[in-house]
């Protein structure tokens, strides 16, 4: 019976201290996100939308830019899973590449902007609270973390970029390298 009761008394302080974390999540992590949330969108409102549609355009047009520049700013403005449209003004090309860039920058930004994907914010938190518990601080590890994640992404993006041109060699299927572009399949070509 002893062992039912201390079961029960575990399985009850569980969500004691997720209560607890809650509570304090409520006073400190989502006010920030929150905050960071209005100042982002009103900052889109006030760019306008199309500006930030054709900067992304413009920005596709390089390797550098559109693994590196394009995810940061787009995590950065739209937040995840937003900035993931911002790859519908790349060329088919480009598309899978871009994705693979944007959707890592999304994790590893949390340390310094957790307004970019607060449903992975738990990752960190956990990171941070046993950093915190060693006594260091938190802020050179959320630099280093963005710093590394910039590098890996940009690296992801362009590991991508030669697997997706690998396998549309494979399949013989031509993506485009242009907007106007059209996909184009072998057998597409027989027909013809």
């Amino acid at each position: 019976m002893n062992y039912v009761v201390k079961a029960a008394e575990w399985f009850v302080g569980l969500f004691q201290e997720g209560a607890k974390t809650f509570i304090d999540w409520m006073g400190s992590i989502v006010p920030l996100v929150l905050m960071l949330l209005i100042a982002m969108n009103s900052l889109i409102q006030l760019i306008g939308e199309d500006r930030i549609n054709k900067f992304a355009e413009k920005a596709g047009g390089n390797i550098v830019s559109r693994y590196l520049l394009l995810p940061f700013l787009g995590s950065f403005m739209l937040c995840n899973p937003m900035v993931h449209s911002l790859g519908r003004f790349l060329p088919e090309r480009y598309k899978p590449s871009y994705f693979a860039s944007a959707a890592q920058f999304c994790h590893t930004s949390n340390g310094i902007f957790p307004h970019i994907n607060p449903a992975e914010l738990f990752i960190w938190l956990g990171i941070a609270q046993g950093i915190t518990k060693a006594g260091l601080p938190t802020g050179p590890l959320a630099i280093r973390y963005l710093l590394v994640g910039l590098v890996l992404n940009f690296v992801g993006g362009w590991i991508t970029d030669l697997t997706t041109r690998y396998v549309s060699k494979q399949q013989r299927v031509t993506l485009p390298r242009t907007m106007d572009g059209e996909i184009v399949h072998a057998s597409k070509l027989v027909e013809a």
